[in-house]
């Protein structure tokens, strides 16, 4: 139901009947309802064993929004992963300490404005010049499937991807946990980048270069 809730009101958002300011406080609502059911969600965990997995989340540096982060953090404790939170500006260097300290499954990186996006492209370098492959979700309101296609999958030889929406992390994390399941979605991933980059390159052979579009102004005298 919470999760119900949430859903329905990032649905108001999308389409303009709800603002921020309401967002923010049913976020606040939701975390004060999750508080309350914390302790029945740990004896659940203890009862069904072992977790699912290790993510590490953190929304990016120079972002202190946390909405999303803090409802994907909901969704996968709930879905019985062990979820380490480092909170908001987060540089990408601590992000890549904890993630060998922690020796986690996965990092979820979150970020609502502009610049987040080039800072996501700076932590997956710097994973990869730590040589991790450590599978990474990338999620939040100004990221896209194209952002990673372009910037981030190419520079990282681990696994990137989108993840639209909150709900769908868990079904990520657990295709991501299944060895069988992560070979193919890896490949199904790449096949996608690739297309995704050869329509990007498609798109910018047709736009006019600014000579040219010059040359055809529109001439009123």
């Amino acid at each position: 139901p919470l999760m119900d809730g949430m859903n329905k009101v990032g649905e108001l958002f999308g389409c303009g009947k709800m603002f921020l300011p309401q967002v923010v406080k049913t976020a606040r609502t939701m975390k004060k309802a999750v508080a309350i059911l914390q302790p029945y969600i740990e004896a659940d965990k203890k009862e069904g064993g072992s977790s699912s997995g290790k993510v590490l989340m953190a929304t990016v540096k120079g972002d202190v929004h946390d909405i999303g982060k803090n409802i994907v953090d909901v969704v996968m404790s709930c879905n019985n992963y062990e979820v380490i939170d480092l909170g908001v500006m987060v540089p990408a260097e601590q992000i890549l300490k904890k993630a060998i300290e922690e020796k986690v499954d996965m990092v979820g990186l979150s970020g609502l404005i502009t610049p987040s996006l080039e800072e996501m492209v700076n932590v997956a370098t710097e994973f990869e010049h730590a040589g991790l492959q450590i599978p990474i979700m990338v999620g939040g309101a100004t990221t896209s499937e194209m952002h990673v296609a372009l910037k981030i999958a190419p520079i990282y030889s681990g696994i990137v991807v989108w993840v639209k929406d909150a709900a769908q992390n868990p079904l990520i994390a657990q295709r991501l946990m299944n060895p069988d399941e992560r070979r193919a979605f890896e490949a199904e991933l790449k096949e996608r980048y690739a297309k995704l980059r050869e329509e990007y390159a498609a798109h910018q052979q047709k736009l006019s270069s600014l000579d040219e579009a010059r040359k055809n102004k529109l001439e009123l005298f």
